[in-house]
């Protein structure tokens, strides 16, 4: 790997088999999100989520940015960051009669084909929610190309760690019904630092994606045994509590009322009501980085 200095903040770390120049970062300077570079997802297929929220994101002063998990009563909620959005997420609000299904679509706040994807980050330390960072497309799943229509890159997931003590990184690709397709993710230690800062990247070119965590190799998924999006796409900081959004299901006493719902239903997994707050999901810096040929 080879350094990459940002003035005033720490240095990335890239490749050293490239060249890279930075098109895009969010350091968190300032105490406030900056809304020209990040909505939130509040609605999960359709309905409105009844987990994800736009409270408890805090700009710390400190060139850092906090995603809180937040409880009030029995029900926990936390922040769901992203760039762009999913079609299928944009429920119809007009309430004008007609066959279209969705929504009036989000304008992206930036998206992106190729490239290196970094965050700098803290991971929660509860179980029963999970922090990520990854790339989705608007209409993934929507192509029988999908490198015409996109593929989900997940960088870091870490829903894994506070039970088995391990990150997770790969991607998956044909929508998430039954003609999905998930290449297989890789599983690796999540190792603790000394200052508790980690890095997750992801190198995604036309030959495929390599994954790093920490400035290492976590493993390579290469066309053409893995579809390769060849679409812009757009970046997500997000977390999410377990035991909403999945209402599905015929054993559900809920689903069929969720079918009809605006929102969806579900209540906290067990893990979720034993949390100690606070807990955050803390990033230091997002930024992504071109190839130059």
């Amino acid at each position: 790997m080879t350094e990459y200095k940002v003035d005033g903040h720490v240095s990335s770390f890239l490749p050293k088999e490239k060249k890279w120049q930075l098109v895009w970062n969010d350091e968190f300077d300032g105490t406030e999100l900056d809304r020209t570079k990040w909505g939130f997802r509040k609605c999960f297929w359709g309905k409105l989520s009844p987990t994800f929220t736009e409270e408890g994101v805090e700009v710390c002063g400190d060139s850092t940015m906090k995603i809180n998990l937040i409880r009030k009563g029995d029900d926990f909620f936390s922040a769901h960051l992203q760039t762009g959005s999913l079609t299928f997420d944009i429920p119809r609000t007009d309430g004008k009669p007609g066959f279209w299904s969705f929504g009036e679509k989000e304008k992206p706040k930036f998206m992106h084909k190729f490239g290196y994807y970094e965050i700098r980050c803290k991971l929660p330390k509860n179980d029963g929610w999970h922090a990520a960072f990854w790339l989705q497309a608007p209409g993934i799943g929507t192509h029988p190309d999908p490198a015409q229509c996109g593929v989900e890159c997940d960088i870091m997931e870490n829903y894994l760690t506070p039970t088995e003590g391990k990150v997770i990184c790969g991607c998956g690709w044909n929508g998430y019904g039954t003609e999905s397709k998930w290449y297989g993710h890789f599983e690796f230690p999540y190792v603790e630092t000394e200052d508790g800062w980690h890095t997750y990247a992801v190198d995604w070119s036309k030959e495929g994606y390599i994954f790093y965590a920490d400035g290492k190799e976590i493993g390579r998924q290469m066309a053409p045994k893995c579809a390769v999006s060849e679409v812009e796409q757009f970046i997500l900081v997000s977390t999410e509590c377990h035991g909403y959004n999945r209402c599905f299901g015929n054993d559900s006493k809920e689903s069929s009322a969720a079918g009809d719902a605006k929102t969806w239903g579900g209540k906290p997994v067990e893990a979720l009501k034993k949390a100690v707050l606070p807990d955050c999901f803390q990033v230091d810096y997002v930024r992504v980085f071109d190839e130059v040929k």
